[in-house]
C-alpha cells in the first residue's frame, strides 16, 4: 500500500496535467475542443499500440465496447469545451458528479449493493457540486461552460458503471487501447473538420495532453496491482488539488469561497463513502 501511494499521486497529478495542456490550446491557440479530445485519443492509441496482447483487434467486433467508448469521447469532449471558458479546478469540482452517478446506475443496473450512509454521502458530495456550479445563480463560480463540465461527469460515470460490467472481457491494457481507437475513430470526422495550423507549439501540447492523460491511467491500473481498489479510491480525489495548484501555476486562478467549501464537501464525501467496508 506504501507504494501505491505515491503511484496514485503521480496518476492523479498527470490526468488534470493532460487537461491543462488541452485548455492552454483552446484558450491560448484557439484550438477547438474536439480537436484536442480526437487528438488525445489518436496519439494515445499510438503510443499503447507496440505493447498490445493478443486478441486485442478481435475486441473491435465487440458493440458493448463501442458504446463504451461513445461515453468516453463525449464525455472528454465535453470537459475540454468547458476548460475553454472555466477554470480547472471548477471544472474538475463539476466532473466529479461521475462517480456518484456511476454509484447509482451500479444500483440499478448491475445490483450492485447500496447501504443508506453511502447514499447519504454521495447526496452529500452532489450538494458539493452544486456549490461550485450554483445553477441559476448570476454569482456562481462560473459561466455555462461548466454545464458541460456537468455533461462530461455525467457521460464519466455511464462509463465507469460500463467499465465495472466489462472488466472481465479482456486485460486492462487491451481495453485501454479499444477505448482510445474506438474513440478516436468516432471523433476522426469532427477532428479532421476542425484541423488548426500545424505549429510546433499545437503538435506538442497535444502530444502532452495525450502522453499524460496516457501515463495516468496507466499508473492507475499499476497502483491497483499493488493495492485494493477500496483502499485506493479517496486518493483520487488527488486530482481535485492538482486541479487548485495547476489553475494556480499556470492560469493564476484560485477558487472563491463558496468553491473551496464546494470542494471540501466533495472531498469528505468522497472519502468517507471510500473507507465505508
Amino acid at each position: 500500500m506504501q507504494r501505491a501511494i505515491p503511484i496514485m499521486f503521480i496518476a492523479m497529478s498527470l490526468i488534470p496535467a493532460g487537461d491543462s495542456a488541452g485548455k492552454i490550446l483552446t484558450t491560448g491557440m484557439g484550438v477547438a475542443p474536439v480537436f484536442v479530445a480526437w487528438s488525445r485519443f489518436a496519439i494515445g492509441a499510438l503510443m499503447v499500440l507496440p505493447f498490445l496482447p493478443r486478441g486485442t483487434w478481435a475486441l473491435m467486433r465487440d458493440w458493448r465496447l463501442w458504446l463504451r467508448a461513445a461515453t468516453l469521447a463525449s464525455g472528454i469532449t465535453c470537459i475540454q469545451t468547458a476548460l475553454q471558458t472555466e477554470a480547472i479546478a471548477n471544472v474538475f469540482a463539476a466532473f466529479f458528479i461521475g462517480p456518484m452517478i456511476s454509484y447509482l446506475l451500479a444500483a440499478l443496473f448491475l445490483r450492485e449493493r447500496i447501504t443508506l450512509l453511502r447514499s447519504a454521502l454521495i447526496l452529500l458530495g452532489f450538494c458539493g457540486v452544486l456549490l461550485v456550479v450554483r445553477p441559476g445563480m448570476g454569482g456562481g463560480s462560473g459561466g455555462p461552460g461548466l454545464l458541460f463540465a456537468v455533461a462530461a461527469g455525467l457521460f464519466y460515470g455511464v462509463f465507469l458503471t460500463m467499465s465495472r460490467w466489462l472488466s472481465d472481457v479482456a486485460a486492462p491494457l487491451a481495453l485501454t487501447f479499444t477505448q482510445l481507437a474506438m474513440s478516436a475513430v468516432m471523433l476522426l470526422p469532427l477532428g479532421l473538420m476542425n484541423l488548426p495550423y500545424a505549429t510546433l507549439a499545437v503538435a506538442g501540447l497535444a502530444t502532452t495532453s495525450a502522453l499524460f492523460s496516457m501515463l495516468g491511467n496507466l499508473l492507475l491500473l499499476y497502483a491497483y496491482r499493488r493495492a485494493p481498489a477500496t483502499r485506493l479510491a479517496p486518493l483520487v480525489y488527488f486530482q481535485l488539488i492538482a486541479a487548485v495548484l495547476l489553475g494556480l501555476f499556470l492560469f493564476s486562478t484560485l477558487p472563491d469561497a463558496l468553491t473551496w467549501a464546494g470542494l471540501a464537501v466533495i472531498i469528505a464525501a468522497g472519502i468517507t463513502s471510500a473507507r465505508l467496508r
